[in-house]
Parts: structure tokens; sequence; C-alpha cells
């Protein structure tokens, strides 16, 4: 018989001999995608059939016609399709639900942990509608930065999240928790670190959100339509607060953009070196030249004074939306008209959370109603954004190198801008999400 001795010393040599042979590397999942068009750099001409292949999330290469797959590699046939680049909307609230009336009823009762589970829906919902990269400009600081880091990890399906954290705001201006008993704007309050009055006081709110994960700042340089204040749409902050906030991000490296509706406030903070500014209502001859001497974006948000408008009509949102509302939605389109005929450098957003996540395409429609081509609309919502991010290097185009991030729809948005409303394919960072319209199961088995 063998001794027991014996038996744990034929286990540890065979153990041995199991560690010491060299493991083969896992095999790289290719994918290979037919495309029957391909828009491979929005604001050039489509290339026809072609093929794209992916390896480990990038882009490997971009073939003219549908070359042979290689060998083991997953072939998704979109050749009855067309094939663009994943889109990015620059201005979206993952926290808030695009319905303020069931905020206000709901809210008292929800938690953090209600909040982030209605955000990670929000997320997959607009990855699903084809956008792979959002801009989250005002939520829960933690809250959002968590929800990005899951994201990229591979936990939780949505779409690239880059979060601004809290909007900083002056005391009583739009962002801060005006209007509530003396209870309640305490409790506000104290869950508050993006209030502040002078330059230094907003030095110090630009490090807070930083410190909670913000890669990009917002402030409120002017009113704004939700705020339930009747302080109209006018500069809310001085110059030297709007220029310490600047300052301050570009110091640790991050843009800036200014949630901006009257021409006073626009002008002050494309002055203070604003990267863009967001809604943008009232623009006239003399701030479309300050767009143009300093390089800024706009980014209209033409969906957001539609939504608020119909909302405070029906009596969802507080009386002192309403009059705000009315003069955004009125002045806005002339605006935006202007700007785009003069050749404002534009990215495009849709301030989604007050609209409803998910339909973030029908922007589209109102950028070409207001007098883009197809063509430039698609420009604002891959290349421009991506540059605007500060992210050329990785995304906003199907090249070699870049994040397999990439959509298709049926018909050519080019000739019909609103077929964008449906796409049937969405692919970020080389995953599967939406197949032949179809959610896909996450994580993949």
């Amino acid at each position: 018989m063998i001794s027991l001795r014996a038996l744990l010393s034929l286990s540890v040599i065979a153990t041995a001999t199991v560690v010491a042979q060299p493991s083969a590397p896992p095999a790289k999942q290719v994918t290979v995608i037919h495309a029957g068009e391909l828009l491979d750099r929005p604001g050039q001409k489509p290339r026809g059939n072609s093929t794209i292949l992916i390896e480990d999330g990038k882009i490997t290469d971009v073939r003219d016609g549908f070359a042979p797959p290689p060998p083991a590699a997953r072939v998704v046939d979109l050749r009855d399709q067309f094939v663009l680049p994943g889109l990015i909307d620059m201005h979206v609230h993952l926290y808030s639900e695009g319905d303020p009336l069931k905020g206000r009823l709901e809210g008292p009762r929800r938690d953090y942990e209600d909040s982030v589970l209605i955000a990670a829906r929000h997320a997959r919902i607009t990855l699903e509608a084809g956008f792979t990269t959002v801009r989250d400009l005002g939520g829960v600081a933690r809250g959002v930065a968590t929800l990005r880091d899951f994201v990229n990890s591979g936990d939780l399906p949505g779409p690239t999240i880059v979060p601004a954290g809290r909007m900083i705001s002056v005391a009583s201006g739009h962002g801060d928790a005006n209007n509530l008993n003396r209870q309640l704007t305490r409790a506000a309050r104290d869950e508050m670190d993006n209030i502040c009055n002078g330059a230094d006081s907003c030095r110090e709110a630009v490090r807070n959100q930083i410190l909670q994960g913000a890669e990009v700042i917002k402030f409120a340089a002017t009113g704004g339509v939700g705020s339930d204040v009747a302080g109209g749409l006018a500069r809310q902050m001085f110059e030297d607060e709007m220029q310490a906030i600047v300052e301050t991000a570009r110091t640790f490296g991050r843009k800036t953009t200014a949630h901006a509706h009257g021409k006073d406030g626009i002008d002050a903070a494309l002055r203070a070196g604003v990267d863009s500014i967001d809604h943008g209502s009232f623009i006239d001859d003399e701030t479309i030249a300050l767009f143009k001497e300093r390089g800024a974006y706009l980014v209209p948000t033409m969906m957001a004074p539609i939504a608020a408008l119909e909302q405070a009509r029906r009596g969802d949102r507080p009386p002192a939306s309403l009059v705000k509302a009315e003069e955004a939605a009125a002045a806005m389109i002339e605006s935006h008209k202007r700007a785009y005929r003069a050749g404002v450098k534009v990215a495009f957003g849709t301030d989604s959370g007050v609209s409803k996540h998910g339909l973030n395409a029908q922007e589209f429609k109102l950028m070409v109603d207001a007098g883009m081509t197809p063509a430039a609309a698609i420009q604002a919502a891959t290349v421009n954004a991506a540059e605007l991010l500060g992210r050329s290097a990785s995304l906003g185009t199907i090249e070699r190198g870049k994040d397999a991030d990439i959509i298709a729809v049926k018909g050519n948005p080019l000739d019909d801008v609103t077929r964008l409303e449906n796409v049937g394919f969405v692919m970020r960072r080389g995953v599967v999400h939406k197949l032949g319209g179809q959610r896909q199961v996450f994580p993949h088995p």
C-alpha cells in the first residue's frame, strides 16, 4: 500500500508539473463587419461596400469591399445597412428622468440606491439609441463617476461617460436650492459643494468637483429655465468668477462649458475663455464674432426648450419656469440659424434628462430644420464632439487604432437624418449591444 506521505509527494510533483507547463495565451477575438455603405469620416463622402476589422475593442483595419474574414472571426453582416461612427451627445443628465412632475412626486421617497439604478437604466437606453459617448453635465458627482467606471470596466452596459459632477452656480442662481423651506434648504445645502460666491469660492467649487471625478467643469453663467427662481435668463455670474473657474479647471487639465442663455452671460463666458456654450438661446453678430475669435463651440440643445415649454404649460414645472421657457423657445431657432450660417463651430447635444432619454437623435431634425445639412449635423455628433472632448485620437471616426464605437441604420441618413432615430446596430469598444434592432445579452457569455 502506498503511504499517505507518498501520496502527498506525488500530488506535489503533479501540481508542480502542471504549474511548470507554459500556458497558451488566450485567443484574440476578431470581429469583422461587412458594411453596405460606410461613413467612416463624417464630413467626407461615404465609401460604399466596406469591411471593418476589430480586435480587443479597437479598429485594426478598414478595407474596401467585402473582404474574406480571418479564420474563427465573428462576422457581423450589415451589408444592407449604412454604417457610421457611434454618436456623441455632449449634454445629458443621466440622473434626471425627463419628467419633472414625476421627479417631484417620487423624489422624496428615493435614496442614493434608487437614483444610481435609474441613472444606469438611462445609460443603457442612451447607448441603445446609438450614443456610445456622452458628456454628463450635472448629477450626483460620485454617482456619475462610479457609473462611468462600471461601464468602462465592462460590468454595466452604457456609453462612455465624461462627467462634470455638479454644475457650479452662485447662491440663488441656476443650480442652487431655490424656494424651499428652511429645513429642506439646509438639507439640500448640506449635499452641495458646488455653490460659490466670489472668485476664490468658485475656485474651491471647481476643485470639489475634480476631487469627485469630474473630467469637465460646467458652470451656470446665466439663469436657467428649470430653476425655481424668477431671475430671468440673463447673466448671474461676474466675469472674475467665470475666469476663476476657467483658470482653475485648466490647471487640472479640464475643459469648461457654460450653461448660458442670455447674450450678456454668453459673451462674458466667451471672454473668460470657456471651451463651449450650452444652449446659446440669445446670439447676435457680436456674440458670433466672439465665438469665432475664441474658437469656442456652440452646443445648441434645441430639444430642451421645446420639452421644457411643453412641461411648463402642462403645469409640471414651477410657475417661474414658464416665462423663461417661452423666452428661450422663442429666441432659440433664430439664434441658432444665425450661428450656423456664420460658421460657428457646433457640437451635438440634447440636454436629455429635460427631455426623455433615448430620444436624443430627434435633435438632428431640429438642427437640419434650422439650416444645417444632415452631413454637418452628423459631423457635429462625431468629429466635432470628439474634438471638443479632446478625444479625437480615439473617437469620432472609423479608422485604424480608434475605439470600435460603431452604429448602423437602414437607409442613408445623409438623405434623411431622421433615420438616426431608429438605430438597429450598436457596438461600443468592440462589444455588440444591439443587433437587428434587438438588445443583446450583457455581459456576453
